[in-house]
């Protein structure tokens, strides 16, 4: 399956909110990977990913989530907050009937994988989140000097108004700067990648819904918070991919992780940023599938070279 068999802008009503869905593989298999997004990207960061989930088996749906490309975008920032982003996970999995479900997500998406997890809105089968941490260890994070400095972004976004203004800037030029400048293979983002999510980010409305998730999390349930602070051991097979040279979010955030999920796998790959499954597809793909397949699941050398897990 190429990503010419990916059938992109589906739409699935789920209620208030209106999903636009790339979508791939068998519509009748009963096992859904439901890829996750995260900032500031869209359904097709996973364009890498979804012909493999196809061919593996499975119904794949990539929405682009709340706010974001095609998708509904509700006024006021309330609405992005956490309980409703993860409200929107388990209407999807709802609206697929699926029987057997798969969360994986990145960034912000990862957040909502998480968080989907702790909370067991649905039950899960499997977990893979890449390049977000727990997030009690993003927590504890937050109270150190190195991570702060990592994440003055998410504050500055707290403004109202001017972040719009700044990454709006000659057609969101500053969106599509983020994914090449963080890179660590630029040649992964080339003008036609940027182009698509400067295009998106450049919609009438989309900067401030994409800016409400982070202005969101002033909302953040006290039960959420509790899950946050003292969370239970997560019990589904659970997949942490990290790309090392991530500029936003430490490798140490990871550590501990295996305090807090029973059944884990941590798979790092040296060179490459916090666009892992965009800057290095053939290396993540290859974790994906072993893992799923229950074979040894391959370490990472610097480039992208695999070799057996010691």
């Amino acid at each position: 399956m190429s990503t010419e068999d990916i059938r992109r802008g589906i739409r699935f009503e789920t209620g208030e909110i209106t999903f636009d869905v790339d979508v791939a593989g068998d519509p009748a298999s009963e096992r859904l990977a439901l890829l996750l997004h995260g900032f500031p990207e869209l359904s097709y960061s996973w364009r890498h990913q979804l012909p493999l989930f196809a061919r593996l088996g499975y119904r794949v749906w990539a929405p682009n989530l709340r706010g974001y490309g095609g998708t509904t975008r509700p006024l006021g920032i309330r609405r992005y907050a956490l309980d409703e982003l993860v409200g929107d996970v388990a209407r999807l999995i709802d609206a697929s009937g699926a029987r057997s479900v798969m969360l994986v997500g990145h960034d912000w998406g990862g957040v909502l994988a998480w968080m989907t997890a702790l909370t067991g809105i649905r039950p899960l089968d499997r977990l893979v989140v890449m390049n977000l941490p727990h997030p009690t260890l993003m927590a504890r994070g937050l109270r150190t000097w190195r991570q702060l400095r990592r994440s003055w972004y998410a504050y500055f976004f707290q403004v109202p108004r001017l972040p719009e203004r700044l990454l709006g800037f000659q057609s969101a030029r500053a969106i599509g700067d983020a994914f090449r400048n963080m890179a660590i293979d630029k040649s992964r983002f080339p003008d036609e990648v940027l182009d698509v999510y400067r295009r998106h980010a450049a919609q009438p409305g989309a900067l401030t819904a994409m800016l409400n998730w982070y202005r969101g999390m002033r909302y953040l349930p006290p039960e959420m918070s509790r899950l946050i602070q003292e969370p239970a051991v997560l019990q589904m097979p659970t997949l942490l991919v990290w790309g090392e040279e991530d500029s936003a979010l430490g490798k140490e955030l990871t550590f501990g992780t295996e305090a807090l999920v029973r059944d884990l796998t941590i798979r790092y790959l040296p060179g490459v940023s916090h666009w892992v499954q965009q800057e290095a597809p053939e290396a993540v793909n290859a974790i994906l599938e072993a893992w799923l397949a229950g074979h040894a699941v391959p370490e990472v050398d610097w480039g992208g070279r695999l070799r057996q897990a010691s």
